[in-house]
């Protein structure tokens, strides 16, 4: 009756956000204001100076610190409608075009960077990051090659080779580059929670140093506590586990995967059916189409001995996906299909 269903799925790559600098939330508040201040300053220069194509490139950099990725966009056209031969513009629009999500537009805007100067370094990292966005793995590493030819020692570009080796399933080789990136960049956060992932999901407990290292660096890494609660769980410490998703739920109390797992441990190792509803509850409350949430709180209802309300939540999870098996057969099981 009770299966396992936790969640890895909640450890996702965004590569972008991986390779941007940490800082702290002073930090955070200090570039702010230093941003808007370069802002100010650049709208007024424009503004006496409204043909240097430079200008509108240093606003749309920072625009893209900012997230203002269409604002971004068009100062770099303007820029290279006022100077169309620099590579470093091309690559910019590239780059505004990829955060954006228009891979098309960036492809042509990077590959216009290239033609310009083939050895840009951003240009051929970008490049390579789009090519493995979109699955062209041949592709990405001959850019790749190419870029740790002109900069040996290039992160970028062994962080994208070890996402490729790990979107392969060679796992032996996506560490290998997880590491040398460590090697070259012991202070680099997002190195370490790959190879922490990498680990606890083959439940290796090799992962925990990886993964406490990748907090250590940044303490609010919900990737990281996440994995790091997954890989106790599953190799038998529920009370770490316990304590690292109640560490979660304390920087995001949304956080459905954890509260979900709480309840399958409460459920499962401490038979509390109790504690258990409330948790799988809180999952659905912070999304209420959690299939599996709504599933397992109809089996802690029934390990409950309250049928009634187990079918209840085995049916709502069948109008969710009327193709979930476990539900179906709780079902058949209860009599009450």
């Amino acid at each position: 009756m009770m299966r396992k269903t936790l969640h890895w799925g909640f450890v996702i790559l965004l590569f972008i956000s991986a390779m941007m600098p940490l800082a702290s939330c002073r930090n955070n508040a200090e570039q702010q204001l230093d941003r808007d201040e370069k802002l100010l300053q650049l709208d007024a220069s424009i503004k006496q100076h409204p043909k240097d194509a430079h200008l509108y490139y240093e606003r749309g950099l920072i625009l893209v610190e900012l997230q203002q990725l269409n604002d971004a966009i068009a100062d770099f056209k303007k820029a290279i409608s006022l100077d169309s031969k620099k590579s470093e513009y091309h690559t910019a629009l590239g780059d505004a075009y990829l955060r954006n999500g228009k891979a098309e537009d960036s492809y042509k805007a990077l590959n216009k960077a290239l033609e310009l100067d083939p050895d840009n370094i951003e240009a051929n990292s970008k490049m390579s990051e789009l090519l493995f966005y979109s699955g062209d793995y041949d592709r990405a590493m001959e850019t790749l090659n190419h870029l740790t030819s002109i900069d040996p020692n290039n992160r970028t570009a062994f962080m994208i080779k070890g996402f490729i080796y790990k979107s392969q399933g060679d796992t032996a080789n996506a560490v290998h580059f997880f590491r040398r990136v460590i090697d070259l960049y012991p202070e680099f956060e997002p190195a370490y929670e790959e190879l922490g992932v990498l680990y606890a999901q083959h439940r290796n407990l090799l992962g925990v140093e990886y993964l406490k290292t990748a907090i250590r660096l940044e303490p609010n890494n919900i990737n990281a506590l996440y994995a790091l609660a997954m890989l106790y769980q599953d190799t038998e410490n529920p009370d770490q586990a316990n304590e690292i998703y109640t560490r979660i739920l304390e920087i995001d109390p949304q956080n459905k995967y954890a509260w979900h797992n709480r309840g399958y441990m409460e459920m499962v190792l401490y038979e509390d059916y109790e504690n258990a509803i409330e948790f799988f509850t809180k999952a659905i409350d912070a999304d209420n189409h959690y299939v599996e949430a709504h599933y397992n709180r109809g089996v802690a209802y029934e390990l409950k001995g309250d049928r009634n309300n187990a079918a209840i939540c085995y049916r709502t999870a069948l109008q969710i996906d009327p193709s979930y098996q476990p539900a179906t057969k709780a079902l058949e099981q209860l009599g009450m299909k």
